[in-house]
């Protein structure tokens, strides 16, 4: 099975998109990238699918799966 991502990316007219994976367009903008965080997590876990956040440089800061995660933590006390 395929996990389903969301990832929150900053938008190259200023501002925060939230985005399902491959999409073209995205689902919702923000102006504060906070507030984009905020509204992808509720979303990624009615989704049960992974938040995947961006830096503004475009590189990934710390992912987080509110599903089936393929590799979860093997130290069981977090």
């Amino acid at each position: 099975m395929q996990r389903k991502e969301r990832h929150v990316v900053p938008n190259k007219d200023g501002g925060w998109d939230s985005k399902r994976e491959n999409a073209e367009r995205a689902s919702k903008h923000f102006e504060k990238k906070e507030d984009a965080l905020q509204w992808s997590k509720e979303k990624a876990k009615q989704e049960g699918s992974e938040l995947i956040p961006h830096r503004k440089d475009g590189t990934i800061q710390n992912p987080n799966s509110y599903g089936n995660d393929p590799n979860p933590p093997k130290d069981k006390k977090q």
